[in-house]
């Protein structure tokens, strides 16, 4: 483990890139399955949206459920940790829709 020089250093390294963000907010208090996950998450591809969720799951923030029916069945869901991680993000969130509001209207989206 590496040291962290303060609490938003240790919330960063969880959350780093683009996706990770994104997929935690599609995990919003539903469980999915991968192909949901690429239709809630445009533009992530599959070998990184793979990547991202098995980081998120060494992480403690999603769980990963596999089936044992034919055909394989997988789910997606966020574990306590990542419930509070999505309820910390609720106010970035937030603070980007009122920025991209502001840049939109400024006409520098």
């Amino acid at each position: 483990m590496q040291p962290y020089v303060c609490g938003l250093d240790a919330a960063v390294d969880v959350i780093d890139g683009k996706w990770k963000v994104l997929i935690i907010w599609a995990l919003n208090h539903q469980r999915c399955r991968f192909g949901e996950l690429r239709r809630l998450v445009p533009g992530v591809t599959e070998k990184v949206l793979t990547q991202q969720l098995r980081e998120l799951e060494a992480d403690g923030i999603v769980h990963r459920e596999s089936y044992d029916t034919k055909p394989p069945k997988v789910e997606y869901s966020l574990t306590e940790l990542g419930d509070e991680l999505n309820t910390a993000l609720g106010p970035l969130g937030a603070w980007g829709r009122r920025r991209k509001a502001a840049l939109e209207r400024a006409g520098q989206s």
